[in-house]
């Protein structure tokens, strides 16, 4: 703030006009003027030494209503989050707003820009309660990018200010840094700024090591808890867009557990296409898994996603060594290549590109495209999963519209009993899409589909979607730990309540 004297107060008594504003400045007591803050919110100034005042910052705020209808203007806003400080990406934060108005309508904005600098945006709309005061565990959004009481709603619903991106972490050693800001007003355009704050959430847990492995012809990263060893195992993969994802397994580590991120083709000096893959190289990594000192044997754990979790099931199905399986919408049938194993071969399941579906918004449907595994011309292309030997865990979207996974699951489910296996255990998520992630992504709406050349929709509704990633979270840790002989698995109440 800046000083001035009290001889310098003539030029702002000669600026008030109405009856109320026309008060001797310089002949006023400051007593008087202390006491009357509407007065000097109205004059800009505050009293702020015996013989100083100081303007304060922003406009004067008028309320309509005749001559004594003076307020005070909006004062500064903090934002603060609970617990403070930096934390992982998967763990629920509590955020408050503090110094507002009694009933003050506010915007909440939220930010973050990936690492090759596409922003993310999502906004909501509160009123403070008689304290002046906001707390998003309390407070139901009034309206914006969801409504309604969702404490963690400015994380999972930020969307691609470009469409058809998918929010994805390609570097786990730097976090994402999410700027929150507090607008004074509602839409359609919010006020002038109140508060912010910068939030970095971190995809290396505090003591998780990360050791990147180029051993034989595996490429890969490891993740290592900091306590002393040995720790359950779980080799992790992603889908169809290759490389080397790490950011699922590097939070799985600070579970307990020592993942695997593995890359299978497009990395460093892989196959740069999947057209015909070889379940040895996915041997080398289980054995190297198995074999690692700080890993718990006798068997591993593997998780994978969409063509990752189809992979899962073909190593259960020929390989040794694998103990438990979560497959999060994968399929029963091989797809997208050849797959071979010592002398047997998976051909890719057929495909008809007439059945592709067009949204309104000129988005490609691909969920009939593949042939059904039910007819007896693509039944070599079925995973052989009586054989294996492993305990299941599939967790299906029933929006997912890259492929019909739960009809897969239940067929995978068919397979194993007809052949005298155990259940495998099946959760489905109403209103689930297709990239079910650790707890608070985004769901991805729609993007670029490696294989079909053309971006596609992945279905789901943003809230349900939301809540299945919080579950799956939940329910991943508890069978790995379970079936992997890891400790007994706590989990926070809290990770079930903030969504």
């Amino acid at each position: 703030m800046r000083s001035m004297p009290l001889e310098d107060l003539q030029p702002v008594a000669d600026l008030l006009h109405s009856p109320i504003q026309k008060i001797r400045v310089l002949k006023s007591s400051r007593k008087m003027l202390a006491s009357s803050p509407a007065v000097l919110r109205a004059s800009g100034l505050c009293l702020r030494s015996p013989k100083s005042w100081a303007w304060l910052s922003g406009p004067a705020k008028v309320r309509p209503g005749g001559p004594g209808s003076w307020a005070p203007a909006r004062k500064a806003a903090t934002v603060t989050l609970e617990p403070a400080g930096r934390c992982s990406w998967d763990e629920p934060v509590r955020i408050l707003v503090r110094g507002l108005a009694p009933g003050q309508r506010v915007t909440l904005r939220a930010s973050l820009r990936d690492e090759k600098g596409a922003l993310f945006r999502a906004h909501a709309r509160y009123r403070a309660d008689a304290r002046g005061e906001l707390d998003l565990t309390r407070a139901p959004a009034l309206g914006g990018s969801f409504a309604g009481l969702e404490p963690m709603g400015l994380l999972w619903a930020l969307e691609p200010e470009r469409p058809l991106l998918r929010l994805v972490k390609r570097d786990v050693q730097t976090p994402f840094a999410v700027e929150l800001e507090v607008l004074d007003g509602h839409a359609p355009e919010a006020g002038r700024l109140l508060g912010r704050t910068v939030h970095e959430r971190r995809f290396l847990p505090p003591g998780v090591r990360r050791e990147p492995v180029r051993a034989g012809r595996v490429r890969a990263a490891l993740f290592l808890p900091p306590e002393p060893g040995p720790f359950p195992g779980i080799v992790d993969i992603f889908g169809a867009g290759g490389g080397l994802l790490e950011y699922r397994a590097s939070l799985l580590a600070g579970k307990g557990f020592v993942v695997m991120a593995l890359a299978y083709y497009n990395y460093e000096d892989l196959p740069k296409s999947m057209e015909t893959l070889h379940l040895e190289y996915f041997e080398e990594a289980v054995n190297y898994l198995r074999n690692h000192p700080q890993v718990k044997g006798p068997g591993v754990g593997l998780l994978g996603i969409s063509k990752g979790a189809e992979l899962c099931l073909s190593m259960a199905s020929f390989l040794k060594g694998i103990t438990a399986v979560v497959m999060i919408n994968g399929s029963v049938v091989n797809v997208g290549g050849a797959l071979h194993y010592k002398d047997e071969t998976l051909p890719p399941i057929g495909l008809d590109p007439s059945r592709i579906k067009v949204t309104k918004d000129g988005l490609a449907d691909i969920l009939d495209v593949l042939n059904s595994p039910l007819e007896e011309s693509n039944q070599k292309s079925i995973i052989p999963v009586e054989r294996a030997e492993s305990t299941f865990l599939f967790l299906v979207g029933q929006d997912d519209h890259n492929w019909k996974s739960e009809f897969y699951a239940n067929e995978a489910s068919k397979l194993l009993q007809a052949n005298g296996k155990e259940k495998p255990q099946i959760i489905c998520y109403p209103g689930a899409g297709h990239y079910i992630e650790p707890p608070y992504f985004p769901m991805c709406r729609a993007s670029l589909h490696t294989l079909v050349g053309r971006p596609v929709i992945w279905g789901g509704e943003p809230r349900a979607h939301a809540m299945a990633q919080v579950d799956a979270w939940k329910q991943i840790q508890i069978f790995f730990h379970k079936h992997l002989g890891g400790e007994k698995v706590t989990i926070p109440p809290k990770l079930e309540s903030f969504i």
